[in-house]
């Protein structure tokens, strides 16, 4: 363990003992019912909770929401809305609203009226349906974190996420936006949410803009590194499991994200098999032009047995969506009959191609092409039909075809 630690945040949404979970459930609704005696919440409550009901039905989530989780990104200007139905369900993203106005720069709050939006972990502590901001939810800063680390004396305080669009440090949307993020948020206090958790990061670090953004920032204020790391950590943490990770305050005051981050599934290791070596010969001993082709050893029967076998041999080889294929096939006899170059120059596939050209290449000896009476080297050409044996027609091959003149 990396720090002594003195406190568990609470913003993780840490469980209940169930006799107080039965007690909320037996008062479900008191919250909802004490906000309404606020004018302004009742309005929003009368034009807003049929339509976040249909929003929900529409992204098949039930409703209400027993657990929400909020994520303010600042440079990104946005805040994301999760909800779940248990404790240990995974969160779901509902909605993401945009932040309409910032006050400040990146990095966290140190002092009153430094203008800086809180970065960490937090929790709603506050309703406020009286708000001069239309509605307002109050965030716990400073937090045990803050109250280490921020002025002693002057911390500041008053952190909300309200209504207005206007800000000199909270996180301002609309009030169209702050009426379902309240009905929201009202609705899992009473059903037994106590602490709502609210975690601010300065970025989106998936954002490779954001990113760059935040890599110049810290260049010039490097002390910053340590808060955007476990920020970062917590962000990568929730983006691969969709649930909370255990953050604790250390003596000095720093964040310390706990939960190892799940691995990738590695790759399977793909082995590239080598390919045979291509063998080349000199074109200058080709014969263009001869008086008599190569003849295979036993004649044309045997080529035929030959090319039939090696049809059979090839059919584990085609790809598991084909039935067949033709293969051609350019070889050459040089003049004392041994096949010394064998490519397939259509057709086929890597694996085939390679048993292909073995097979050319280990033919046995013909009896070699004849040019004014003397043996002499000739390329040739011919087709190989491959096929799954139960696709398999007759198919009478031909003698190969030279790419010489007769």
């Amino acid at each position: 363990m990396r720090y002594p630690f003195i406190l568990l945040l609470v913003a993780i949404g840490m469980a209940k003992v169930a006799t107080a979970q039965t007690i909320a459930a037996a008062a479900s609704y008191n919250f909802i019912d004490y906000q309404k005696s606020s004018p302004r919440f009742s309005e929003a409550l009368k034009h807003k909770e049929d339509t976040l009901m249909k929003q929900f039905e529409e992204k098949r989530l039930a409703w209400p929401a027993k657990y929400i989780y909020i994520r303010s990104f600042k440079y990104d200007s946005q805040i994301e809305v999760w909800v779940k139905q248990k404790k240990t369900d995974k969160f779901n993203l509902f909605k993401t609203y945009r932040v309409c106005a910032l006050a400040g720069s990146l990095g966290p709050k140190r002092m009153a009226g430094d203008y800086q939006v809180p970065e960490g972990f937090y929790y709603i502590n506050e309703f406020n349906p009286k708000s001069n901001y239309h509605l307002a939810l109050g965030l716990n800063y400073p937090n045990a974190s803050d109250r280490i680390l921020s002025d002693s004396l002057m911390p500041g305080g008053d952190i909300y996420i309200h209504g207005s669009c206007v800000t000199t440090g909270c996180i301002p949307i609309n009030n169209e936006q702050i009426e379902e993020l309240y009905i929201l948020a009202a609705h899992a206090r009473s059903e037994g949410q106590d602490f709502i958790p609210v975690h601010i990061f300065p970025i989106r670090f998936d954002n490779p803009r954001s990113s760059e953004y935040l890599k110049k920032y810290i260049k010039d204020f490097p002390e910053y590194t340590e808060l955007a790391d476990e920020l970062k950590h917590a962000y990568l943490y929730f983006e691969k499991t969709h649930k909370l990770p255990v953050i604790m305050v250390s003596k000095t005051g720093d964040y310390v994200v706990e939960g190892d981050l799940p691995k990738e599934k590695e790759a399977p290791v793909v082995v590239k098999k080598e390919r045979r070596p291509l063998k080349t010969y000199n074109e200058a001993d080709i014969s263009n032009v001869v008086q008599r082709l190569p003849v295979f050893a036993g004649g044309n029967d045997k080529f035929q047995t030959f090319l039939d076998k090696l049809s059979k041999d090839m059919a584990p080889y085609l790809q598991p969506n084909q039935t067949k294929t033709f293969a051609m096939v350019e070889f050459v006899v040089d003049k004392q009959g041994k096949v010394i170059y064998a490519n397939v120059i259509k057709g086929g596939n890597d694996e085939m191609n390679d048993h292909l050209i073995e097979a050319f290449e280990n033919m046995p000896p013909w009896t070699p092409a004849v040019k004014n009476e003397q043996p002499v080297a000739v390329k040739l050409k011919q087709t190989v039909l491959v096929e799954k044996p139960e696709t398999a027609e007759v198919v009478n091959l031909q003698q190969p075809t030279s790419s010489t003149g007769n």
